[in-house]
Parts: structure tokens; C-alpha cells; sequence
């Protein structure tokens, strides 16, 4: 199975948000738009309209990947992944391929930092036995790539939802990974959101108010005419 980069962008943001802010899952469409339009913690950065994100919804809902809901008393519909339950993944393997798929190819010590308020691992070593279990699967889902001159870690790139930036070739073919060649690393760079991150959750949660403003106008006047 591959997606393409808007289907990626919206599975990814859609599980991000579910563990970063469920108070604000499932999405509507404004807050899964302001989502894939974050200028943090996405690569490459995009400007969906509405209709890319619409389609991108339509498509992975056809193919069992998302799931649209309306709740009593809500006025707009609002989605929710199915990327675990439709692919058999545990909890940190969601959560290790939704920060593949936002921000393309990582070393484990980066996935490992940028999954923390995701999905915190222990240590590296345990980020890297999930990338090991991603890529050695039937259908493998990550790959390792040929590790670039000056690194010393090899990145990881995800098979699923390949990024703009950089062409999955070569390493990145899906051979399977043995365990006693996965990298090595103790370095743990510092972890938490930024302002900048903030700020984006503080809109997706504005445009979630706004509707509910609406909503509870339109009730107000429909109940004092």
C-alpha cells in the first residue's frame, strides 16, 4: 500500500493530534486543514485548500484507512484515523510512522525525540526494534536508507506515504533490516512543543470554538424566534 503525500499528510496529522490533543479529536474539516498546514513539525510545508484535503478524506475513507462521524447536536462532520486497525499496528509503531510521514526521512535518535509527546520509548534501542518490526513486515512499511557521508546514522524513510523531498531509492527498497546492524546511538536531543507548535494547536483550537459559537447562535435563535 502506498499513499500519496496529501492522503500521508492527513493520516499523519489526524494520528498526531489524536495523541498530542485528543480534547480536540476526532477533526473537523477546518482543524484537519489547519493541521496539514502547520509550518512546525512538518516537511515539506504545504497550503492545502479545502477541496485536496476533501479529496484526500473521500479516498482514504474509500479505502478503510479514515472514518467519518457526526455527533448529535455538532453541526460539521469530523474525522478520525483507522491507520492502526486497518494495518494491524501497535500504539508506537503508529505513532513512529505518523512522524515518518510528516517529516519524511529521521535517524531513530530524531524519531525517538519527536515522538516523545507522542508516544514517549525508553530508549533509542526501543524506538529501533520498532523500525526493525516496520520494515521486516510482509508489506514493509519504513525502509533504511544508504546513510549520507559525515552521519553516523543511517535515517529511516516511510514506505507508506513516501515525502516530496527526497526520492525513496536505492537502501530504501525494502530489504529487510537485521537486528545486529541496526545503529547504535545514546544521544538524546531535549524534547517539548515550541511556541511556534503552541500557536498552531491554540488556532486548530479556535476554529473548533468558532464552529461551536455558530452552532450555539443558530440553537439560540431557532429557540427564541
Amino acid at each position: 500500500m502506498e499513499l500519496t503525500p496529501e492522503q500521508g499528510r492527513v493520516l499523519g496529522c489526524l494520528v498526531e493530534k489524536q495523541l498530542t490533543t485528543p480534547q480536540q479529536y476526532p477533526l473537523t474539516d477546518n482543524a484537519l486543514i489547519a493541521a496539514c498546514n502547520q509550518t512546525t513539525s512538518r516537511d515539506p510545508i504545504v497550503a492545502y485548500d479545502t477541496t485536496t484535503v476533501r479529496v484526500a478524506v473521500r479516498s482514504l475513507r474509500e479505502a478503510g484507512l479514515l472514518r467519518t462521524v457526526h455527533r448529535s447536536g455538532e453541526r460539521s462532520d469530523k474525522h478520525q484515523h483507522q491507520l492502526d486497525s486497518a494495518l494491524g499496528l501497535t500504539a508506537e509503531q503508529t505513532a513512529v510512522l505518523a512522524v515518518l510521514v510528516l517529516r519524511g526521512p529521521q535517524t531513530p535518535a530524531e524519531l525517538r525525540a519527536r515522538t516523545e509527546r507522542m508516544h514517549p520509548f525508553d530508549s533509542t534501542e526501543q524506538l529501533e526494534d520498532v523500525l526493525l518490526t516496520l520494515a521486516n513486515r510482509d508489506e514493509p512499511l519504513v525502509a533504511r536508507l544508504d546513510r549520507q557521508p559525515g552521519r553516523k546514522e543511517s535515517r529511516y524513510a516511510p514506505l507508506l506515504s513516501p515525502t516530496n523531498t527526497e526520492p525513496v531509492t536505492g537502501a530504501a527498497t525494502a530489504v529487510p533490516v537485521v537486528a545486529d546492524e541496526m545503529p547504535t546511538t545514546t544521544a538524546t536531543p531535549s524534547v517539548g512543543p515550541t511556541l511556534t507548535e503552541l500557536a498552531a494547536e491554540v488556532a486548530a483550537l479556535r476554529a473548533e470554538v468558532a464552529e461551536l459559537t455558530v452552532t450555539l447562535g443558530k440553537a439560540t435563535g431557532q429557540a427564541h424566534p
